[in-house]
């Protein structure tokens, strides 16, 4: 699996709004999965937003799609929709925020969290697929601060092979969600 990582803030850079009208809290209510459309339509997705959200993740996901890439929503870096020699392709992105303060509280935290996913991802093999995270500003209610956006892109020669190797890449990503480092000091968190 090809794995990295960038920060896109400011100058109308997209923002993870987390708590939107749509929002639907996994951490709360696993059993609400099915109102999630992406969810229902990728048993895949939705075992990989129950891990994030799940009891041993210290994560929530605030927002996720499901695409054929042709179009790609607001804000996915151009490496995550650049294909060459494969028929079919599917792409997913997940927003992410850290359960302790709601947001990362400085881009450096992200970036940090953001390095040691990638690392532990280096060793997936995995063909035709990529995966880019990108921190960004977030809100979450009162608090701001930064998230990270999770792109998935991956391609086969088959729709099915796209399939299957985006269902491969959910479940190396959910296998390798890193700890959250503890800030330097409880004041530098936004609650």
């Amino acid at each position: 699996m090809e794995a990295d990582w960038e920060v896109e803030v400011g100058g109308g850079a997209p923002m993870i709004e987390a708590l939107w009208a749509g929002f639907v809290d996994l951490r709360a209510q696993p059993e609400r999965i099915a109102e999630i459309s992406e969810a229902a339509a990728c048993a895949p997705l939705a075992g990989l937003l129950l891990a994030l959200n799940g009891i041993s993740s210290e994560l929530w996901t605030a927002k996720c799609d499901l695409w054929e890439p042709e179009e790609p929503p607001e804000g996915t870096p151009v490496a995550a929709v650049q294909g060459e020699g494969s028929s079919h392709a599917v792409a997913c992105y997940v927003d992410l925020l850290p359960l302790a303060g709601k947001v990362f509280s400085e881009w450096t935290e992200a970036e940090s969290f953001c390095r040691a996913w990638v690392d532990r991802l280096a060793e997936v093999s995995l063909s035709g697929m990529r995966l880019d995270l990108v921190v960004r500003q977030a809100v979450a209610g009162s608090s701001e601060g930064f998230g990270v956006t999770a792109y998935f892109h991956a391609e086969g020669r088959a729709r099915t092979d796209a399939a299957a190797t985006l269902a491969a890449a959910f479940s190396a990503f959910a296998g390798s969600i890193p700890p959250l480092s503890s800030p330097a000091n409880a004041a530098s968190r936004i609650q």
